[in-house]
């Protein structure tokens, strides 16, 4: 149920993207309405990091590597994405467009870092690609550029 993000992963082709919009509309709802303080916002992203890890550490052994029905890893990475940024849509959507890019071209050691065993391989490209997406969206922020 975690690795798959509540069944999302079970969507096949797209599920990567599908999650990722998913975690964009369930962040604009909890940022607008709820308000919460970076600080639990950093404490759920990293909670979604480590339970992201075992789950998807567990499932390896009947599913394989990075099985594609495994999707908490856009997951965690869309959030990474989005953490001390506005949440408003121009923010949320430029993050999933660059977020998506990153994990899609794992340009730079992204791609190297799925390579590692189990787990961490699973989770550490996306949460890479989500610190890649943040750090444009950080610059973008501070020029006022969205």
């Amino acid at each position: 149920m975690i690795a798959t993000s509540f069944g999302i992963g079970y969507v096949g082709k797209g599920g990567g993207t599908v999650a990722a919009v998913f975690t964009c509309i369930c962040w604009y709802l909890w940022q607008v309405r709820l308000m919460p303080t970076p600080m639990l916002t950093v404490g759920v992203t990293l909670f979604i990091v480590v339970i992201g890890t075992i789950s998807s550490d567990a499932v390896e052994p009947f599913w394989g590597k990075d099985d594609k029905k495994v999707v908490i890893d856009e997951v965690a990475g869309m959030c990474i994405s989005l953490l001390f940024l506005p949440s408003t849509g121009a923010y949320i959507i430029t993050g999933l467009i660059l977020f998506r890019f990153f994990d899609i071209v794992k340009p730079l050691y992204i791609r190297k870092a799925e390579k590692l065993p189990g787990g961490y391989g699973v989770m550490l490209d996306d949460v890479l690609a989500g610190v890649c997406a943040n750090i444009l969206l950080q610059i973008a922020f501070r020029f006022n550029l969205l």
